[in-house]
């Protein structure tokens, strides 16, 4: 029997090197922000909690919303043209940016790019669903999702020089056209295939079901359920960390920018891409003994992630913090490869889009909803604490601090910053609860599937 031509080897190389490359820019267009806040924080007077607000709340306010919509019409509609249309869509918003006057003008650019960037992740999912069989799933994801980190690290490390040479506005602008192109590259370089063309499911050729259906498989899906939730909540820790980590090397160790944006993004670059193929292709093979290490190894990592982290933001010597922060960043996305492949091998062929979604939703919700806007919310809060008198917010504007109290006002600010981002990563160790939950049921539901 003739091999079909989306299943053969060169397509889908080129399929996952495009989709790469959109995960990519779709992660390279957040950290280029976390980059240039401490620059725009000084010209625009922005507090910590506003820069939170920016990169987080702002982000999440359609990214998230747009989650089940959009899984709802990746059911239905070229999932292929989603993703080229979102990726065009985000990238405009991005390079808008760059025209920003104000905390509002800046606002309304960061909800483009967060109505953009959720046409990705459903429609992604469940393509690779298609083009890949039950056991490669979670291994041919972390291949797109090593987009992440590297988009991570390549955006940080060129905002910091582009910064420095341009300013900020241009960071934005050279990473929102090169967006389009790539853009045009998933319309014309890659097919949509037919519903379950790996497995040959006839299910694929039924009508997708209606939300609430969806809603009810993923709910009453023990393990389903409790990976979902699990996975949500990590993303409060990987957001809040990664929006508030370049503030943190400049706070903590008073780097100049360039310097703070190269180290976040190599340390988080090559980190994360550890994490992420170690999670997929570690559990992947640790699961043909045993399907529950998809849940149980990633529950393992977040504990101690959680202490990595805490003990990093808290060393006194940069030497220590890195080792530190990186070990944690290389743990905080062990749990990602085996949680996307597991919700498409849970779902059935004609819901997986919107299983996704659901996840989607519930990670940008919690992750880039509440992770930034928690950073920056409690680091204005410990700070004013901290400050020696009254007056933190007045005295402590950026930009704009009273005289003789630099030095008073930078020792608060990175108290606060270092006690958010510590409260921040518990949300790693309340996962890996869920992720040991999800373990219970985990073979009894993929027999049942």
């Amino acid at each position: 029997m003739q091999e079909h031509p989306l299943l053969s080897g060169r397509y889908r190389a080129r399929f996952i090197g495009i989709l790469f490359l959109v995960c990519f820019l779709n992660l390279a267009d957040r950290t280029v922000f976390s980059v240039v806040a401490p620059m725009m924080r000084v010209e625009l007077k922005l507090s910590d909690t506003q820069i939170g607000m920016l990169q987080g709340l702002a982000f999440a306010l359609l990214y998230g919303g747009l989650g089940i919509p959009v899984g709802w019409l990746a059911e239905r509609c070229s999932r292929v043209r989603i993703i080229a249309i979102a990726t065009a869509f985000w990238s405009a918003a991005t390079a808008l940016s760059g025209m920003a006057t104000s905390f509002g003008t800046m606002l309304l650019t960061r909800v483009g790019v967060g109505t953009g960037e959720a046409g990705f992740t459903a429609p992604t999912s469940s393509l690779v669903a298609d083009h890949f069989p039950r056991e490669r799933r979670a291994s041919a994801m972390s291949l797109i999702m090593l987009g992440l980190p590297i988009g991570a690290m390549v955006g940080a490390l060129l905002a910091g020089i582009i910064a420095q040479h341009w300013g900020w506005r241009a960071v934005f602008f050279c990473f929102g056209v090169p967006g389009l192109m790539v853009a045009c590259a998933t319309w014309f370089g890659l097919t949509e295939p037919p519903r379950g063309l790996v497995d040959g499911a006839g299910a694929a050729r039924s009508e997708p079901p209606p939300l609430s259906v969806v809603l009810s498989h993923v709910w009453n899906t023990a393990s389903l359920r409790w990976i979902i939730i699990g996975g949500s909540i990590c993303s409060i820790g990987i957001q809040g960390v990664a929006q508030f980590m370049v503030l943190y090397f400049v706070r903590s160790f008073d780097m100049p920018i360039r310097s703070a944006a190269a180290l976040f993004g190599i340390l988080s670059g090559l980190s994360l891409a550890v994490g992420l193929v170690l999670g997929a292709f570690g559990t992947d093979k640790a699961s043909s003994r045993d399907p529950r290490w998809w849940v149980l190894a990633p529950a393992v990592a977040l504990v101690l992630t959680t202490a990595a982290f805490v003990a990093g933001f808290r060393s006194g010597t940069i030497n220590m913090a890195v080792v530190l922060i990186g070990l944690g960043c290389l743990g905080a996305m062990i749990h990602y490869g085996p949680t996307v492949g597991l919700i498409q091998n849970l779902t059935p062929v004609n819901m997986r889009s919107s299983a996704s979604a659901v996840f989607a939703m519930l990670y940008a919700l919690a992750g880039t909803g509440i992770g930034p806007t928690f950073v920056g919310f409690f680091s204005d809060r410990i700070a004013a604490s901290a400050f020696a008198q009254q007056g933190y917010g007045a005295l402590c504007r950026p930009g704009a601090v009273a005289p003789g109290m630099v030095d008073a006002c930078a020792a608060a600010s990175r108290s606060g910053l270092v006690g958010a981002l510590s409260l921040c990563v518990l949300a790693y160790a309340v996962a890996a609860v869920f992720y040991v939950l999800a373990s219970r049921t985990l073979r009894e539901d993929l027999k049942a599937g």
